[in-house]
């Protein structure tokens, strides 16, 4: 199988995109050769600025960037994005409704070996309640681009989210503002997923085929807008919705999709994601198994859904 990260996707789709939009400027916490915007600024160094560890200054400077007519992307590890940066994100780029571009690197668990202060498992909650604030969160290396270019074309700010390591490429159709994909079909349970989660819930499917249970896989990258119809949609067949995510069970997407369902479909639900606890360092997969962000958690999960 196929791997590649996101981090390399997106200091790959910055150069290529920067060849052809020269309003494209880049914004980086002095974290560039971890999030991968170096490549921009070796390529592009009058449009790449190295604010230095200063999230919030740096959200400022692209906001006037943005009432000039630039197309800025800022770029630092999604926890500190999301908490050191939270009011002028609030403040000065969603209330005016800003083109500004937030990447959020080494997100959910993915920076393993730095512990709860760089893990990042609340960022998906605190982004999408503000309003204008597109959110997305690519399921692979080959969705960055697509989140990018997406991005570019809508007026208002974008927070894209992603994983810090590598992961599964998959074959699909590109992520897209506003639309969920159905990768996998079934009538008896749907698994909606998001980020590096996705490959996870199509193995989980797998397995469950072979214990009879026909499961429903929906990635759901696009967590705001939320593509209400296709969940409504799949949940009338199946009768039972299991989230799947590397952030908190509390105000991500399994908050957005019961928020959902309990107004347009009520089925029974559970979530897959980090119970209301700080985390701690280890290796990437034995820390998301320890949390239940597993294959088995899911099967195991979409087991119990599937006997009510």
């Amino acid at each position: 199988m196929e791997m590649a990260g996101m981090r390399d996707a997106l200091g790959e789709a910055l150069v290529e995109i920067g060849k052809t939009n020269e309003k494209l400027m880049v914004l980086d916490a002095d974290v560039s050769s971890s999030t991968r915007t170096g490549l921009f600024g070796k390529a592009y160094p009058d449009r790449f600025f190295n604010i230095g560890v200063a999230e919030a200054n740096m959200v400022d400077v692209a906001a006037g960037m943005a009432t000039c007519g630039y197309r800025p992307v800022v770029s630092a590890f999604a926890i500190f994005l999301a908490l050191k940066a939270t009011d002028q994100i609030r403040n000065v780029v969603c209330y005016n409704n800003l083109n500004v571009i937030i990447a959020g690197g080494y997100a959910g668990l993915s920076d393993s070996f730095d512990g709860a202060s760089h893990q990042s498992l609340t960022d998906i909650a605190i982004m999408r309640a503000f309003p204008n604030l597109t959110v997305l969160a690519p399921s692979h290396a080959g969705d960055v681009k697509a989140a990018l270019e997406e991005a570019l074309t809508i007026e208002g700010p974008v927070y894209i989210r992603m994983c810090r390591n590598p992961g599964p490429v998959l074959d699909k159709k590109p992520l897209k503002i506003g639309e969920a994909q159905v990768l996998a079909e079934g009538g008896d349970i749907t698994i909606g997923a998001c980020g590096i989660t996705v490959p996870m819930a199509l193995d989980a499917a797998a397995e469950l085929a072979q214990k009879g249970i026909r499961a429903e896989v929906l990635d759901l990258g696009s967590i705001k807008p939320l593509d209400a119809d296709t969940i409504v949609k799949s949940v009338s067949r199946t009768g039972r919705f299991l989230s799947v995510e590397e952030h908190s069970v509390h105000g991500g997407l399994g908050s957005a999709v019961a928020e959902v369902l309990s107004r347009k479909k009520p089925v029974p639900m559970d979530f897959v994601g980090v119970e209301d606890c700080f985390t701690e360092s280890g290796p990437y997969d034995g820390i998301m198994a320890k949390y239940g962000i597993s294959v088995p958690a899911i099967v195991a999960k979409s087991e119990a859904l599937a006997a009510l």
